[in-house]
């Protein structure tokens, strides 16, 4: 049988796992839920101001340090980080939550009405 995938984005964990649930009914080959960043990497660890270390700008502003030094650099110089901009200061917003399915053909469209109707941008 072939296989045909989706990529759809949802502004909540919740809301992609609650369409999770009603696509494993349709048996699935392979689903996954991640949150991504405007800013890629996974961070090192978390602190602040307040917590004894100030390693970096983004740490303060952003509460993380960043294990890659380029992505760090990007973080800083994000008009964000400065405090001074108009907006954006708690991260991305809206749609950051991927789910990612692959599914058997004929339940394609199916699973596509159930992620439309959930709210999800494919």
């Amino acid at each position: 049988m072939s296989e045909k995938s989706i990529l759809a984005y949802f502004k909540s964990p919740e809301e992609a796992e609650g369409v999770a649930k009603k696509l494993r009914a349709l048996r699935v080959v392979d689903l996954s839920i991640d949150r991504f960043s405007r800013f890629p990497g996974a961070s090192m660890y978390s602190t602040g101001p307040f917590t004894g270390g100030m390693p970096s700008l983004t740490s303060v502003t952003y509460g993380t340090t960043y294990s890659d030094k380029d992505v760090s650099i990007l973080a800083a110089a994000d008009p964000s980080a400065s405090g001074m901009s108009d907006g954006g200061q708690g991260g991305p917003t809206g749609r950051d939550i991927i789910l990612s399915v692959v599914v058997e053909e004929e339940s394609f469209e199916k699973a596509r009405r159930i992620v439309e109707e959930a709210g999800g941008f494919i």
